[in-house]
Order: structure tokens, then sequence, then C-alpha cells
């Protein structure tokens, strides 16, 4: 059975940092892993992807802030957020895109206070 689990969210101050992680289970030839984000009120958007040949991508917004990294043996990817604004508050999901399709995450809540 196939799972994708994250883990790491929760509540923090402004200027602080979480870390994410996400495991996939059961998934073979993982081409993308990734981070998306959505506010209320607003779309789900990009936040970062790592290829399976560690090609890396960030949003603008976050580029410099977050750090994107994965372990292979694990099918784990990792989000380290440093820096934390009010405007990174988001429920986080992770993506896995492999050769038939893409499997989503529950989310996981990241609240930022200022």
């Amino acid at each position: 059975q196939v799972h994708v689990v994250e883990s790491g969210g929760g509540l923090v101050q402004a200027g602080g940092s979480l870390r994410l992680s996400c495991e996939a289970s059961n998934i073979f030839s993982i081409n993308v892993m990734g981070w998306y984000r959505q506010a209320p009120g607003k779309q789900r958007e990009l936040v970062a992807t790592i290829t399976n040949g560690w090609l890396k991508k960030y949003a603008d917004s976050v580029k410099g802030r977050f750090t994107i990294s994965k372990d292979n043996a694990k099918d784990t990817v990792y989000l380290q957020m440093n820096n934390l604004k009010d405007e990174d508050t988001a429920v986080y999901y992770c993506n896995v895109d492999f050769e038939l399709g893409s499997f989503w995450g529950q989310g996981t809540q990241v609240s930022v206070s200022s």
C-alpha cells in the first residue's frame, strides 16, 4: 500500500526554524519529490522540489531561507525552513512524482506567529 506521510509541522515564532519530513512507502521509479503549501483562501503553490538527479527548485519567496534535501535510501524528503515569516503560515503538502503519476500527503500545518 502506498503511503506519503509528512511530519514536523507546528507553531513557531517569526524568525524561528522548522524541519519537515516526508516519507514515501511502496512508490517505485520516483522522479521528483517536493513540497507545496496552501494558505487559507489561496491556491496551492510550489515551495521546493528535488529531482532524482538532485536538481533543486525553489519558489522565489523562500530562496535563501528554505533548503530541500532527500535520503534516497529512506525515500524521504526534507524541508529545512529557517527565518520563518508570517506569510509562511500554511498547510504544507508533500508530493511524490513517479513513473505512473503522483501522490500527495495529507499535509502538515505550519503556523508562524509574530
